[in-house]
């Protein structure tokens, strides 16, 4: 069964930076395109993030030069490093692989930022 827990996020002020990461079980990890999406109150949830199992990466526009998405396929880990965040960026967020064995959502992670 394919589980992907994300940490814990957090309350950062604006202009700060947080580390994201999900780890992943029951799947070979390194065989699968990952993502993380966020979704703020009243919107859609939107794709922020992107990375392939070649290590490819792709970014949401607001977010190119303010976010690094990585993995550690040893880990089974992905990862979302975001900088210089500002009250635009709160939301839950949440990691997701591609391919049917993903069809559920996880929990998500709230990520608030304000001062």
């Amino acid at each position: 069964q394919v589980q992907l827990v994300e940490s814990v996020g957090g309350l950062v002020q604006p202009g700060g930076s947080l580390r994201l990461s999900c780890a992943a079980s029951g799947i070979i990890f390194s065989l699968y395109d990952m993502a993380w999406y966020r979704q703020a109150p009243g919107e859609e949830r939107d794709l922020v993030a992107g990375i392939e199992s070649d290590g490819s990466t792709h970014y949401e526009d607001s977010v190119k030069g303010r976010f690094t998405i990585s993995r550690d396929n040893a880990k089974k880990t992905l990862s979302l490093q975001m900088n210089s965040l500002s009250p635009e960026d709160t939301a839950v967020y949440y990691c997701k692989g591609v391919g049917p064995k993903f069809a559920n959502w996880g929990k998500g992670t709230q990520v608030t930022v304000s001062s």
